[in-house]
Parts: structure tokens; C-alpha cells; sequence
């Protein structure tokens, strides 16, 4: 097992946005508290499901300073710093404040889809720029390429600071081959929630979570159950939530997660183009799967 800090239940943070489509910073801050209470161990701002393609330089810097001031060193930080051209991602960790921030977590390079080659080349590079804490980001859907795990098993021997990886193929057969090629030195994190419980089975030490913006408490209990062996006991609350696992992915993420948060009046249901909220009946379907669940609506 790696030495990574980032273990047990990472918040993929949202992004709320007032009507005017402004970021809401109050109901910001009230979610971060909510989760930390909820049993976060660690944050990811500006990735994936905090809309980060659709924010200004100058609201991504107000944002990160925003959440560092409001978590005040209470739970470990990781930001996004990612990209499809390298010394573009070179250029950012060289001239960003990083330095309350615990790691960078960065995305392969989307779009112009380099060989496994390439993909080495590319991160090592990033290694070298930077002192701090890599965790690097596999998720072929949104990226058009597929980092094999033969690929991270070699970046993670030859570059001691890349120190985890999150793994979203969403394929349990990559995952597990993944964990039984890294060296001991990478950790494996899900960033599937509906394939958590079985990846931390094979060997995986955590998740970045999307549904745990909306329920850090249960999500954080099946990680920890599961990390402790308590595989039934996680099983029973991971097997009340897959219906939830579905329905926040089907219109795409945040846009599920929002929908949710909404319901549950933490945030407004706001996206920017070009996300939109939600269908009605996919919200529809989210509100009563949480009646179902009993969900607490705020």
C-alpha cells in the first residue's frame, strides 16, 4: 500500500451557481461543512463534476481560495491540473498557487488521444515539474482514451511522486488487473461509485465520489466497512443506493448530482452551458428514489 493521505471518502466537489448564474458561495460552504460532518476524508476541487471547463481563470482561482479558507486545513485537498497539451499543464503548475493544496489530480490529455507512449511521456513530464503528490485520472469516456494499467504500473515505478490513481473505466476486470500490476507504492481509488465496494475488495483504498456530495455518510460507511472487511455490512447500504448509482448518471454529471442536491435544498439547479439540468422525469425519478431511501430533505 501506497503513502497517500488520499484514502477513504473523497468529495468530487460541485460547483453551485445562483440564478443569475453567479457561483453560490453560501450554499458552498454549507455542503463542505455537511460532508465533513458526513465523514469526508479528503477533497477534490475543480475536476470533473465541478463543471471546471465551464469556469473563468479568475472564478477557478476565487473558488480554490474559497475552499481552502473554508476547510482550513481540517481534511486534505487535491485540485484538478490536467490537460491535452502537455507544457500547457507545465505552465499551470509553474504559475498557480499551490501552496494549500495537498495534491493535483490530473486527467489524461482528452481529444487528440496519444498512444500508451505518449500518455507516459506526457505524465512523466508533469512529474517532473512539480513537488507535489500525483494522482493521476483514467476515465475513457470523457477523455476518448484508455490508460492501461501496464502504462500506470510503469509511471508509478519511474516517478516517485505519482502516488494514486483514479480509476473510472468503469470496467471491474481493468481494475482488478490494474491492482494486481501497481507496485506497492500506488494507491487505487474508484471513481465509480457503483464499482466502490468491489474495487476496495481487490485492493482499492478509497474513492473520489460523486454521490458523496449528497450522501457522505453512506458512502463513507461502505469505504470504511469494506476497508475494515466488514464486506456484508457495507454490502446492505451499498445495495440500497444503486438505484441512485443509475439515475445520477443517466442525463450526465453534475447534472444528476445537482438534481439531487436541489431536492434536498442544499443548492440551486443550476448548470452552465453546455450542461443542462436534468429531464423532468429523470428528477422525478431521483426524488423518489430518495423518498424511498428516506432520504432527509433540508
Amino acid at each position: 500500500m501506497g503513502n497517500s493521505v488520499f484514502r477513504g471518502l473523497g468529495v468530487a466537489l460541485v460547483t453551485p451557481f445562483c440564478d443569475d448564474g453567479t457561483i453560490d458561495y453560501a450554499s458552498l460552504e454549507r455542503l463542505i461543512e455537511y460532508q465533513i460532518n458526513g465523514g469526508a476524508d479528503f477533497f477534490c476541487l475543480l475536476a470533473t463534476t465541478a463543471e471546471t471547463p465551464c469556469l473563468t481563470s479568475g472564478e477557478r482561482k476565487w473558488l480554490k481560495d474559497f475552499i481552502v479558507k473554508t476547510i482550513n486545513g481540517r481534511k486534505p485537498l487535491i485540485m484538478g491540473c490536467g490537460g491535452n497539451c502537455t507544457a500547457s499543464v507545465i505552465d499551470e503548475l509553474q504559475q498557480t498557487d499551490f501552496s494549500e493544496i495537498d495534491g493535483i489530480l490530473s486527467v489524461c490529455p482528452y481529444y487528440n488521444r496519444p498512444t500508451q507512449e505518449g500518455l507516459y511521456q506526457h505524465f512523466k513530464e508533469i512529474s517532473k515539474a512539480t513537488n507535489l503528490p500525483i494522482i493521476l485520472y483514467n476515465v475513457p469516456s470523457r477523455t476518448g482514451v484508455n490508460m492501461e494499467p501496464l502504462t500506470v504500473a510503469q509511471l508509478a515505478n519511474d516517478c516517485d511522486n505519482i502516488v494514486a490513481i483514479k480509476e473510472a473505466r468503469g470496467c471491474i476486470e481493468q481494475a482488478k488487473e490494474l491492482i494486481r500490476l501497481k507496485p506497492d507504492n500506488l494507491d487505487v481509488l474508484s471513481g465509480d461509485d457503483g464499482l466502490t465496494l468491489q474495487m476496495i475488495e481487490y485492493g482499492a483504498v478509497g474513492a473520489i465520489s460523486v454521490v458523496g456530495n449528497a450522501l457522505p455518510k453512506q458512502i463513507s460507511q461502505i469505504i470504511h466497512l469494506s476497508m475494515e472487511g466488514k464486506i456484508e455490512e457495507a454490502q446492505l447500504i451499498d445495495n440500497t443506493l444503486r438505484d441512485i448509482y443509475q439515475l445520477l448518471f443517466v442525463d450526465g454529471n453534475p447534472a444528476g448530482i445537482k438534481s439531487m442536491l436541489s431536492t434536498m435544498n442544499f443548492i440551486y439547479n443550476n448548470l452552465r452551458l453546455p450542461l443542462l439540468p436534468v429531464r423532468p422525469e429523470t428528477a422525478k425519478a431521483i426524488e423518489k428514489n430518495m423518498q424511498t431511501l428516506q432520504i432527509n430533505i433540508l
